[in-house]
């Protein structure tokens, strides 16, 4: 790949305080980025259009927007918040893109989700096939909405030339997700639910679903090399995924969990509560072919930095 300069980049990381955020600016500090700035809510709101203009003006001569500010969450939250998950993130992707277009940045990379793709993807999906059919209902709003900033993005690019790029991350985990059961996701959850299981000695812990479902995991820090080397060498209107190409059933990722937490108990299955898509797992070709980049991270090594990065924080709170 063509050497690029990142000690002349001046680069805006909205939502660079949260979880893939934080991940990022310490991606952008190892590769020498001249400038990171991270914009805090509290100074832009920006589902305001005043605050997204407000932003760039602060900021002149930002040479990149990485926009990962987000209102996200796991099924549970979808599923409760489908209003609030479609208007915070519908209003700040456009705001974020168009205010970046108008400001004159040389170039904009928007954040999608494996949520966007049809509830029926042939596996593995493959960024062609995102139009073929509706998202998996309980998130379908949130995953429409990251297609609309797709859509944006190609059609800036079509009738101003404007260097906008989508990057479709698989489900991801790591040390720093929020372990909130009501807005975790689905490792996170169950780490937390086995961890506090075996801390009050209980004897079984009960769980989402059937199990069957399966999920591509990417840990946190291979998704941020990924972002930053997008960043740095694609220019083109295609959607790409980025992913490990390893798919597991909940139920296996349920009992590997519990085999690295050390918890002995139950695990019982809750069929009334929904399953979510049936089977994820991505195409992963592209993103090598258009910028080189491919997982590094063993799932059981990410699993075992992730456990243990929660067990020490929950040590420090209770000391």
């Amino acid at each position: 790949m063509t050497p690029f300069n990142w000690s002349r980049q001046r680069v805006i990381v909205t939502g660079g305080a949260g979880f893939l955020g934080s991940h990022v600016v310490n991606h952008l500090k190892t590769v020498g980025a001249g400038e990171i700035i991270v914009p805090r809510k509290q100074d832009y709101d920006l589902r305001e259009p005043e605050a997204a203009a407000q932003l760039y003006a602060d900021h002149p001569g930002t040479t990149l927007v990485i926009h990962l500010a987000a209102t996200v969450g796991g099924i549970g939250a979808n599923r409760a918040h489908p209003g609030v998950f479609f208007y915070d993130n519908i209003m700040m992707g456009t705001l974020a893109l168009e205010h970046a277009r108008r400001a004159a940045i040389p170039k904009f990379v928007g954040i999608g989700t494996i949520c966007a793709y049809p509830k029926f993807t042939p596996v593995p999906f493959n960024e062609d096939d995102l139009w073929n059919g509706y998202p998996e209902e309980t998130n379908a709003p949130y995953g429409l909405v990251k297609r609309m900033l797709l859509v944006q993005s190609q059609a800036y690019r079509a009738e101003y030339g404007y260097n906008a790029i989508h990057l479709m991350p698989t489900n991801l985990y790591g040390p720093g997700d929020s372990f909130d059961l009501e807005n975790s996701h689905v490792i996170p959850a169950l780490i937390r639910k086995m961890m506090d299981a075996q801390a009050e000695e209980r004897d079984f812990v009960t769980l989402w679903g059937d199990g069957s479902p399966t999920r591509e995991f990417l840990y946190v820090k291979d998704a941020a090399e990924g972002i930053v080397l997008a960043a740095a060498h694609y220019d083109s209107p295609e959607p790409i995924n980025l992913g490990s190409g390893v798919e597991i059933s909940i139920r296996e990722l349920a009992e590997t969990i519990a085999e690295l937490v050390g918890y002995k108990g139950e695990l019982r299955w809750d069929t009334s509560k929904p399953n979510g898509q049936p089977r994820r797992n991505v195409d992963v070709r592209r993103a090598e072919a258009g910028f080189s980049f491919r997982a590094r991270t063993d799932f059981r090594t990410g699993l075992r930095e992730t456990i243990e990065w929660y067990r020490i924080g929950t040590a420090l709170a209770h000391s």
